[in-house]
C-alpha cells in the first residue's frame, strides 16, 4: 500500500499524496502528455528566494542519484523509479525542484503536477534529508513550487495530507494553506485525508 507521502517526523520531512488519486474518479495527469499551459522556465539556477543557507532550483540529470537515494530512504512503498524521475525532468506537466546548500549539498526535493487546461497545480511529493531538519527546507521548497505554478499560469495549489499527519498540517497552515474538505478512505490503508488549497493570486500576463 502506498506510503502517506505527507508526514513530518523527528528525522525528516516526507510528504506525498495518495498515488493515483488526486481527485476521486479523475485520472492522474500524464506527465508525458501534451499541455496547453505555459512552458516551465528552464534556467537551472535559483527558482525562488530561499533562506541564506538553502537554495532551490530545478532538478537536473546530475541530481538523479540523489533523488532516487532520498526516495528509497524516505518512502517505504509507492516509490518513484529512476525512470519516472527521468521522465519528470523533461515533462511538460510536471516539475521537479531540489533544495541544496553550499552549492551542491542536496537537502530535499518536491514534485508538482499540472493538468492540461487547468489552472490548479497539485503538489505530489515533498521530502528532505534528516540533516535538513529545522533549516527551512520544506518552506523554501513550497515557496518555489508556488512561484513555479504562478509562472505556469496557475491560480491555485492543491495538496492532500493524512488527517493524522500533524507535522505536515502545521507546516501547510503556517504557510497559508486552508482546509477544503475531508477525503474519506483516501489512502489505500483506509486512512482519511484532508485536502488543502492555497490561492496563488493572479497569473502573470502572457508576453
Amino acid at each position: 500500500m502506498p506510503a502517506d507521502r505527507c508526514s513530518q517526523d523527528a528525522a525528516a520531512l516526507k510528504c506525498r499524496a495518495s498515488h493515483g488519486r488526486p481527485e476521486r474518479g479523475r485520472p492522474v495527469p500524464d506527465p508525458a502528455g501534451p499541455t496547453a499551459l505555459k512552458p516551465i522556465p528552464r534556467p537551472a539556477d535559483v527558482v525562488a528566494p530561499a533562506t541564506a543557507d538553502v537554495r532551490v532550483r530545478r532538478a537536473e540529470l546530475s541530481d538523479l542519484d540523489d533523488l532516487v537515494a532520498l526516495e528509497d530512504a524516505t518512502f517505504d512503498s509507492d516509490r518513484m523509479s529512476r525512470a519516472q524521475y527521468r521522465r519528470h525532468l523533461d515533462s511538460g506537466t510536471a516539475s521537479v525542484l531540489v533544495a541544496s546548500a553550499n552549492h551542491r549539498r542536496f537537502l530535499g526535493t518536491a514534485v508538482v503536477f499540472f493538468r492540461k487546461g487547468s489552472r490548479v497545480a497539485r503538489l505530489y511529493s515533498l521530502a528532505s534529508k534528516p540533516e535538513a531538519r529545522g533549516k527551512g527546507v520544506g518552506s523554501a521548497l513550497l515557496a518555489a513550487i508556488e512561484r513555479t505554478a504562478r509562472q505556469r499560469g496557475c491560480t491555485e495549489l492543491r495538496l492532500e495530507v493524512r488527517v493524522d499527519n500533524h507535522g505536515a498540517i502545521r507546516l501547510y497552515e503556517r504557510l497559508g494553506y486552508r482546509r477544503a474538505g475531508r477525503l474519506a478512505g483516501y489512502y489505500e490503508d483506509g486512512a482519511d485525508g484532508w485536502r488543502y488549497t492555497k490561492p496563488l493570486g493572479h497569473a502573470p500576463a502572457a508576453r
